[in-house]
């Protein structure tokens, strides 16, 4: 309608052309800016609706279910809760995966957004289960939920065979609806039974992710910093080794760069605060900020569209033995560092770092 109106003035002007000429002089398709800008506005609403869904679904949830208990409904209320409560293991024993969830249109606009891209650097057997290190956490651990939480990245095709599991806070899946969600996702808690599981009686082809550095990596990461916690978490070696799992280092280059962060000195109040909450709460409360929804000049919470490439290195094959000796474990996780280091170098370069950046280890 613009297009035409605007062929029309041309015309009262007195441009001594006629309305078809004005007409074909005219751009003759706006609908690719208009289509663009729309999918820009999806893509941002898509990530939102993460952020608020991991921040408050499980809250809202909670006090949700305590509300009804108090209405004519509680009794939808109360069969909720005998359902929670008969259910209670089943993200211990594998979860409940979706198919349909894992390929939500929605995670398209969510990888698209950064864009999240994921890269294979080698084969996977489907006989072998493993232990994928996920560095760094971010704030959100973007990346993980993109490439092992939904098939977005297509995962299941460049990995035939291979079931991934991205483990997270065993406190989430004690909140109603918000575990119903986490579980469609194939994700599990990060704690001994639900690992044990997967790694011993789900057969093969498994791959449970772990965010290594967890909530105390995520107090230090900002746009530029290449720093992993990783010196003394030897948990999930020493996990890989009683169960034989193969170890899989996984850098995701980008994830440190979608927020902002007001990072606090060791010593000071806040840093202490800060580390106090995380002993009680799980995780990590961060001073951070990202962009407005529609408006990239003011602050909010839709993180920056800085590219995010999660690159999936090399397996290190793992014995099986029931009680490794420390010295086992100590040798294990230094050449699993090793690897995460030459992941790290190969492809710096390749996705925006300079070639003497390097990565620390604390």
């Amino acid at each position: 309608m613009k297009t035409i109106l605007a062929a029309y003035s041309r015309v009262l002007k007195g441009t001594n052309s006629s309305f078809r000429s004005a007409l074909q002089d005219l751009p003759s398709n706006p609908w690719p800016a208009l289509r663009s800008k729309m999918e820009k506005h999806l893509q941002a609403i898509s990530v939102l609706q993460w952020v608020i869904t991991f921040l408050i679904l499980g809250t809202a949830s909670t006090v949700l279910l305590i509300y009804l208990f108090c209405t004519d409904l509680w009794l939808i209320a109360a069969m909720y809760t005998a359902w929670l409560v008969f259910d209670w293991n089943t993200p211990k024993q594998g979860g409940r995966r979706s198919t349909w969830v894992r390929n939500w249109t929605v995670w398209t606009y969510f990888r698209d957004f950064f864009p999240i891209r994921l890269i294979k650097t080698h084969n996977l057997l489907p006989s072998r289960n493993y232990i994928f290190g996920y560095h760094p956490h971010g704030i959100f651990a973007f990346g993980a939920f993109c490439n092992f939480g939904t098939e977005a990245t297509r995962f299941s095709e460049k990995f035939p065979g291979i079931r991934p599991s991205l483990a997270t806070l065993e406190g989430n899946f004690k909140m109603p609806v918000f575990r119903e969600y986490l579980m469609s996702g194939g994700i599990c808690p990060v704690n001994r039974n639900s690992i044990d599981y997967l790694l011993s009686q789900n057969g093969t082809g498994n791959a449970v992710v772990i965010v290594v550095g967890g909530a105390a990596e995520s107090l230090n990461c900002a746009p530029g910093i290449n720093c992993v916690t990783l010196k003394n978490r030897k948990g999930f070696v020493r996990l890989a080794l009683q169960k034989g799992s193969d170890l899989v280092p996984v850098y995701s280059f980008g994830e440190n760069n979608v927020y902002k962060q007001v990072i606090f000195k060791e010593g000071t109040w806040w840093r202490l605060a800060q580390r106090k909450l995380q002993k009680i709460l799980g995780f990590a409360p961060c001073l951070f900020h990202g962009v407005g929804l529609f408006c990239s000049d003011t602050w909010g919470m839709v993180p920056y569209n800085k590219p995010i490439t999660t690159v999936v290195g090399e397996p290190i094959t793992v014995p099986k033995i029931d009680q490794p000796p420390q010295e086992l474990v100590d040798q294990y996780h230094a050449m699993y560092i090793r690897s995460l280091k030459t992941l790290f170098d190969n492809y710096k370069t390749r996705f925006g770092l300079k070639k003497s950046d390097i990565l620390h280890i604390q």
